[in-house]
């Protein structure tokens, strides 16, 4: 399946699609240094957030797609080095807007999960 919508985001700083399909997506993180909060390499919680939106805009995979609203929970810290998948499941359409639940795991342990509302814009947002 093709790659539809974020065409120009930076992969080493909000991750690599590694599946793809309709209303589901897998974006793998691999942790960088330019990620760390501090000295001990704990990752900030910005990047996890990026990849995690990633992901769930490619679960959608529309040109137009944005986020509206989303509501996250950070489980456990990540530090540099380590890599966390993203997964995301389109759960609901209404009309323009769709709900994206999205999972980040490390080796299987769950670091992330949240609730992302997007909306499919009948334009580009900015014109």
């Amino acid at each position: 399946m093709e790659v539809k919508t974020h065409k120009l985001i930076d992969r080493s700083l909000s991750g690599e699609p590694v599946e793809l399909g309709e209303g589901y997506s897998k974006v793998l993180l691999k942790t960088a240094p330019v990620m760390a909060a501090d000295g001990k390499g704990l990752v900030h919680g910005g990047f996890l957030f990026s990849a995690a939106d990633y992901a769930a805009m490619l679960a959608v995979n529309e040109p137009t797609v944005v986020l509206g609203s989303a509501s996250v929970k950070f489980l456990r810290p990540v530090k540099v080095g380590d890599e966390v998948l993203f997964t995301a499941r389109e759960v609901n359409r209404e009309g323009k807007k769709r709900t994206v639940e999205v999972v980040g795991e490390r080796s299987g342990e769950r670091v992330f999960e949240g609730e992302f509302t997007c909306f499919v814009l009948p334009k580009h947002v900015l014109g």
